[in-house]
């Protein structure tokens, strides 16, 4: 009888020592047993596509403004190539500042000849189009006519309250501009959850990271990385959080479908970065906090 796709995982063992399980017939995904000796005390959450989906399908404004951009280069190269070239580096550089792939898109027009602008026009550029494509469901929920929850990675507002609750203090850093981040983050009822500790991207780029929110809460709290856990669909924040000493579980999130299952391209990158734990949304959170909290 042909394997489940769970028992494949499960019987996939790789030489670092990572092995593949799924706790209780759940939707977790143990990656490698990575839980510290104390459960973590401070819980870092990325948001687009981790907590929020206001922004779904932003890299389908995103890749073909860049397309259409280096296309007038006059190069030669096709549609189809330069979607190609445009698609690598935009997912690689998913999770950091926006402004880093404006930085890469001023690069290449400049490699094929032309005479790139600086890139915060670029990005002004792309979230003019950006807030136009997501501008109903910003005002959806303003209104009312939207729910926050068809907004919300599904169980990502009850996992919230479940490590609030665990005395967990809460941190949620952006790659998205900051005043977006807090304004996003109220409309979807959320940002009481975070208080003070929202953070995300500024016009000055230098002064951001999601590597320097992660050092500030260690220096300021006086804990080492093993008081770390950290949620992501992005390659960034996953790699900063195990660079850190802590722990880290990658949302392979959905998040057109919200379908609970895990999207495999993310999975697999995020295993890549070094995720402990995979996850599709946060419906089975119960289940990976009894694992961090109880089962030792």
């Amino acid at each position: 009888m042909p394997r489940t796709e769970k028992e494949n995982h499960e019987a996939d063992t790789a030489a670092d020592g990572r092995y593949f399980r799924f706790l209780h017939g759940s939707t977790v995904e143990i990656i490698r047993d990575a839980r510290p000796v104390e459960p973590p005390s401070h819980a870092l959450f990325d948001f687009d596509g981790t907590v929020s989906l206001i922004r779904e399908g932003w890299q389908d404004i995103m890749v073909p403004l860049m397309v259409e951009l280096l296309a007038e280069t006059g190069t030669g190269e096709t549609v189809e190539e330069l979607t190609a070239v445009v698609s690598e580096y935009v997912e690689r550089l998913t999770g950091e500042q926006t402004i880093y792939q404006m930085i890469r898109l001023a690069e290449e027009i400049r490699k094929r000849g032309g005479t790139p602008r600086e890139p915060l026009y670029y990005k002004r550029l792309y979230h003019e189009r950006l807030i136009g494509s997501i501008h109903d469901r910003r005002e959806g929920l303003r209104s009312g006519r939207i729910e926050p929850e068809a907004m919300i990675v599904p169980g990502a507002d009850k996992a919230l309250a479940l490590l609030r609750d665990r005395g967990v203090v809460l941190y949620l850093a952006s790659g998205t501009d900051e005043p977006y981040v807090i304004e996003e983050a109220r409309l979807l009822g959320l940002d009481t959850c975070f208080g003070e500790h929202i953070y995300g991207a500024r016009d000055d780029y230098r002064t951001f990271s999601k590597e320097h929110v992660i050092r500030r809460i260690l220096e300021l709290n006086g804990v080492g990385g093993a008081s770390l856990i950290g949620f992501g669909d992005g390659y960034v924040e996953i790699a900063n959080v195990k660079g850190a000493g802590g722990m880290a579980v990658g949302v392979a999130s959905d998040e057109k479908g919200r379908s609970g299952r895990p999207d495999e391209w993310k999975r697999a990158r995020l295993i890549g970065a070094g995720a402990d734990v995979i996850i599709p949304d946060f419906c089975d959170c119960e289940v990976l906090f009894d694992y961090i909290w109880i089962e030792r």
